[in-house]
């Protein structure tokens, strides 16, 4: 009785199928249909036979096994011979005499009972023995030189994927390797940035403990100030503080000569502060005629017109007669970059 259960169709097909995926790519296309159409054809032939032998009583299981040996060893072999350099003509004869050894070793271990990995090491044993064989034997006739000889006999297409199965393994081994080392680093860099933002607040909470008690927001912002002017010119200084009133002035110069202010303040505050002045800072305008004319009369509006004219008093009779022309809103001769000097000096003077 056949196999039951033992499509072997439909598994020579499938193998088939299967071996258009793997062939090389650098073959020519009537080179990939004969390795394609050669194990298919053994796999198909070899599938029949054990389903038909009643006498080996193989399971469906075995026979798939069998077939699967001859299928995978007629691709490889094919592959071989294509490589070679052998005429095309002599590969059926070589191709049969591996499938017929490969059935009859797969058949006899089946019927002994030997374990599958002994079978398939009897199998490659047979194989290369008569692919051997087969190629000195062309050697002998004088279809095929030494050269062709050796180079036949080097080929194998089962160890080229093994080496290739291997190295992808690596390359994906590798990658896994990268990966998780860039993880971890990502998970080093995530614990040492949050140590350093736990020590951050840390040494913002001392500091502010140690910050005199009931400092107002004003005595915060003119320590912030007084420990940017200390880095700064003795001039600049005293044109900042100019520009302060007098009680202010003190206050900051007083907290300027405070040896241990940087401890009494936190960088975190001290940049909230300067952030705050900054915005509160006047914008430079655009130097215009108009510009220039209202900054005037805002200084004439603001400070008595002897306080301006004192402040004058050195100046040119052109500069003198540009301020007096400014008081009736009239922009006078003086060049607009001279006019906008003019009017920061008295700005800075009264």
């Amino acid at each position: 009785m056949p196999i039951e259960g033992f499509d072997y169709k439909g598994f020579a097909a499938s193998m088939a199928e299967q071996a258009k995926e793997l062939v090389p790519q650098d073959l020519q296309d009537f080179e990939k249909e004969y390795i394609v159409k050669t194990l298919g054809n053994f796999t198909l032939l070899a599938g029949e036979a054990l389903y038909n032998d009643t006498s080996l009583e193989l399971t469906p299981e075995q026979a798939v096994f069998i077939t699967q040996v001859i299928a995978e060893w007629s691709f490889h072999k094919s592959v071989d011979l294509v490589h070679s350099g052998i005429l095309p003509q002599y590969w059926d004869s070589i191709m049969q005499k591996i499938a017929f050894t490969i059935f009859e070793v797969a058949k006899q271990a089946m019927i002994r009972k030997i374990p599958q990995e002994q079978l398939l090491q009897a199998v490659e044993h047979h194989v290369l023995k008569v692919y051997k064989q087969a190629i000195e034997e062309l050697e002998q006739k004088g279809v095929i030189n030494e050269d062709i000889k050796n180079r036949a006999e080097s080929q194998s297409n089962i160890d080229a994927m093994a080496q290739q199965a291997q190295a992808e393994q690596q390359r994906r081994q590798q990658e896994m390797i990268e990966e998780s080392t860039r993880n971890a680093e990502k998970a080093q860099k995530t614990r040492e940035e949050k140590k350093a933002q736990e020590k951050a607040e840390k040494e913002r909470a001392a500091a502010l403990a140690t910050m005199p008690q009931g400092i107002s927001h004003k005595q915060m912002k003119l320590m912030s100030l007084a420990l940017l002017l200390k880095v700064l010119s003795q001039d600049k200084v005293t044109t900042i503080l100019n520009k302060f009133d007098s009680n202010d002035s003190l206050v900051i110069s007083q907290y300027m000569n405070m040896a241990d202010l940087e401890s009494h303040l936190d960088g975190d505050l001290v940049a909230e502060c300067l952030s705050d002045m900054k915005k509160s800072l006047p914008i430079k305008k655009k130097l215009t005629q108009e510009n220039v004319l209202a900054d005037l009369l805002h200084l004439y509006k603001t400070n008595p017109r002897e306080k301006i004219e004192k402040v004058l008093k050195n100046e040119r009779p052109l500069v003198k007669r540009f301020i007096s022309q400014a008081y009736d809103g009239e922009f006078g001769n003086l060049p607009l970059r001279v006019a906008g000097i003019v009017a920061e000096y008295i700005e800075e003077s009264v």
